[in-house]
C-alpha cells in the first residue's frame, strides 16, 4: 500500500512502514511544511496514496466537498509511535485493506478493530 504520513506524525512511521512491505514517505520530504491541508490531501488522491493522519481536517475536507478520495487512516489516542503502535497499525490496514482501495476514511483509536467508513461521505 502506498502510505504519505501527514506532518503531524514522527517520520519514525516510514522506516517501519516501508520495513513491513508498504511504500510510505513523509509529508516533509514531498512538500513545504507550511501546506493547506486541501493541498496534501489533493496529492495523495492524485498520486494515489493512503493518507495517513491524525488531523481531523481531513475527514472533514472529504466530507464538505463529497470527494472520492484519498483514502485516509485517521490514527486516534497517543501515544502515536510506531514502536508502541506500528503492529495495531499493520493489522488495522490488513483488515481494511479492501476499504482503503475503494475509497474509505479508517479510524483507528486502538480499542477494537478499526472503523471504516466508504466514501464518499454523506
Amino acid at each position: 500500500m502506498r502510505i504519505l504520513l501527514d506532518m503531524n506524525l514522527t517520520p519514525r512511521w516510514v522506516e517501519y512502514l516501508n520495513n513491513n512491505g508498504h511504500e510510505a514517505c513523509h509529508w516533509s520530504s514531498l512538500g513545504s511544511a507550511s501546506a493547506k491541508d486541501k493541498e496534501i490531501c489533493e496529492y495523495a488522491r492524485t498520486l494515489g496514496y493512503v493518507l495517513l493522519t491524525n488531523d481531523l481536517d481531513f475527514p472533514q475536507i472529504l466530507a464538505h466537498t463529497g470527494a472520492a478520495g484519498p483514502s485516509i487512516v485517521l490514527l486516534r489516542g497517543e501515544p502515536l509511535l510506531p514502536e508502541l503502535r506500528g503492529r495495531a497499525l499493520l493489522q488495522a490496514l490488513a483488515d481494511c485493506a479492501e476499504d482503503l482501495a475503494r475509497g474509505a476514511v479508517v479510524s483507528l483509536d486502538w480499542s477494537g478493530r478499526p472503523r471504516a467508513r466508504v466514501l464518499p461521505l454523506r
